[in-house]
């Protein structure tokens, strides 16, 4: 009976784990992050630098407004892909967002022999 709890525990905290994991990106000294998300979820830029800085996708799917100190813009990737991005006030800053489409894993029922069988 232990060994099924903690199989089941297992799993669900698996299952879990493959879900939409919110990020957040700190700007600091000139630099952002890459990240990798799976589908759904929500990135979220913080300026912790002492100049404004944008988040602009290089398509141009998304752009912020020139952030200020302690100001931040948020976005959410509803689809797999790569997504790159950059300052356009320091073009020289770019970075990704990678974003997978996990998805998760089938639940598989197996009978066991019980024990004293």
């Amino acid at each position: 009976m232990k060994k099924l709890i903690i199989a089941l525990a297992m799993l669900l905290f698996s299952a879990g784990a493959v879900h939409a994991q919110d990020q957040t990106i700190e700007i600091k000294n000139f630099m952002f992050m890459v990240v990798t998300v799976t589908k759904g979820s929500k990135v979220t830029w913080i300026n912790r630098d002492q100049v404004p800085h944008t988040v602009v996708e290089k398509t141009k799917l998304f752009r912020s407004a020139a952030l200020d100190t302690d100001d931040s813009f948020s976005y959410v990737f509803d689809k797999p892909g790569v997504y790159e991005y950059f300052c356009s006030l320091h073009p020289q800053m770019v970075a990704k967002v990678i974003v997978t489409d996990a998805q998760p894993p089938a639940a598989v029922h197996r009978r066991r022999p019980h024990a004293g069988s």
